[in-house]
């Protein structure tokens, strides 16, 4: 493969974040009009060019270094998986997988006693034949049934309701990683075959009870309205968990009563996509932030999660892909982050312009108040490639007053948002080939999952590991 092709193939093909889910005759809000790269994957030639980047391309994310960049092992059949997203939890990374080179890379756990040397000691959620594991979420609970720590993982079959593939389910994983070099299987959630899978989830605690709050994308259109795109299930007892709940967008006065599960006949006259891409929760479990595409991100009080209640939703201008991807919360839960993945900039009627991030006030659950949008130089760059994910914005995490985005190409980008309503950029890591599909803050360090390239460790300017300095951006 000429190199010169290869930020284009791998941008794209390696990082369809829910390619593979789209339904028979529709379409991804980033493939309208038809991207006829849909479906491709990374090549095992491909990873390996990837994880040869070299150390010395532009890593500027202001006070953080570059201390570590490890890939991940093989399989034991010797191919090579890609990364997907990465999650920390008492001193261990858990890397989820992509496509690449036939999935089942399971859920990969690295020890950071030394960040400097990060060091895979186990992996696990790898037995669900033609699936792959995207997303894993750790969390200490303490319920009747367990006590310790409990992972929740993401499962997508890679070709749905396939009858040659009898033994292939999406759903939820779960696992006891109290010891996570020793991970044990505790039970499985598994969704009727003709859904793709849970594509996003989140684990979140109420007192001696833990939930899953489960993000399965046209769950709603592939099983005629039976199941739904966004769950919430109890996993008190991680070995018999139980659905408490699934939310019908028909009970909104804007949603007709004719949606077909995918296709939303929106107030302003468009046809939007409305799907269930990503959910989480505030710290105490008390609210649920669904991040469904063009209907924007829709809030709710969770605290009956048998009974939730819907209390509002983000909203767009007229000329605005919704395309809400994912969520963060900031000042204890009063600021929203919304990062909106287009990886298609064109269409008629809609700003030309690929996903960027946009900053709400919260305060009032029922009426989210926005308070500024967030772009960077890669927005409004229309250079090739096009028709790509390479430029837009991805995952949103916080940390105090610094927002962290994982922007593909882009790198990893901090945002001072001190003042929410005026976010600056303050620095910017975007190693050789980047790819970067994730990204994770902890106390010690940031994290990021690269697609190709594997775990990157960052640690702060006045951290003694690591030699890999680089410049403090002006």
């Amino acid at each position: 493969m000429k190199r010169k092709n290869l930020l284009v193939k791998s941008a794209l093909a390696g990082v369809l974040a829910i390619s593979t889910l789209v339904p028979t005759g529709l379409a991804h809000d980033a493939f309208e009009g038809g991207s006829k790269l849909e479906g491709e994957v990374l090549t095992q030639e491909d990873l390996q060019f990837l994880q040869d980047a070299k150390l010395s391309g532009g890593k500027n994310l202001r006070f953080l270094h570059e201390a570590a960049a490890v890939q991940i092992s093989p399989r034991e059949d010797g191919r090579q998986n890609n990364t997907a997203d990465v999650y920390a939890h008492q001193g261990f990374a858990y890397l989820g997988t992509h496509t690449a080179n036939g999935a089942n890379g399971g859920v990969r756990v690295f020890d950071l006693k030394d960040p400097s040397n990060p060091v895979e000691v186990a992996k696990f959620a790898d037995d669900i034949p033609f699936t792959w594991q995207e997303k894993v979420i750790v969390k200490r609970v303490n319920t009747p049934h367990f006590k310790g720590d409990l992972a929740a993982v993401s499962v997508q079959q890679t070709s749905r309701n396939n009858v040659n593939r009898p033994d292939s389910f999406g759903g939820v994983l779960l696992y006891d990683v109290t010891n996570p070099y020793e991970p044990e299987r505790l039970g499985f959630y598994p969704l009727d075959r003709r859904i793709t899978g849970t594509h996003e989830l989140y684990l979140t605690t109420q007192g001696n009870r833990a939930l899953v709050l489960a993000s399965n994308p046209y769950a709603d259109f592939y099983t005629g309205g039976v199941e739904k795109d966004f769950q919430i299930i109890d996993v008190s007892d991680p070995a018999n968990p139980e659905k408490l709940w699934q939310f019908d967008p028909r009970i909104l006065p804007e949603v007709p009563e004719n949606f077909n599960g995918y296709h939303w006949n929106a107030p302003d006259g468009k046809t939007r996509p409305l799907f269930n891409h990503s959910v989480i929760t505030d710290n105490n479990g008390h609210h649920a932030y669904v991040s469904m595409w063009d209907l924007g991100t829709v809030i709710f009080n969770i605290r009956d999660p048998e009974k939730p209640v819907y209390l509002g939703r983000t909203e767009y201008r007229e000329d605005q892909k919704g395309a809400a991807h994912s969520a963060a919360l900031a000042r204890g839960g009063t600021i929203l982050i919304e990062t909106r993945e287009i990886a298609n900039p064109f269409g008629a009627g809609y700003e030309d312009a690929y996903g960027y991030t946009r900053i709400f006030d919260i305060r009032d659950k029922t009426n989210p108040v926005l308070l500024s949008e967030f772009t960077t130089d890669l927005t409004f760059d229309f250079t090739p490639p096009i028709n790509t994910f390479a430029k837009t914005v991805h995952d949103p995490k916080v940390l105090g007053n610094t927002l962290y985005l994982s922007y593909y190409s882009g790198g990893v980008i901090s945002v001072d948002i001190t003042d929410p309503a005026n976010p600056v950029e303050i620095g910017r890591y975007t190693p050789d080939r980047s790819n970067v599909w994730g990204v994770f803050v902890d106390r010690n360090y940031v994290l990021a999952s690269d697609m190709g390239q594997g775990l990157k460790v960052l640690l702060k300017n006045n951290s003694n590991a690591g030699d890999r300095n680089v410049k403090v951006a002006e």
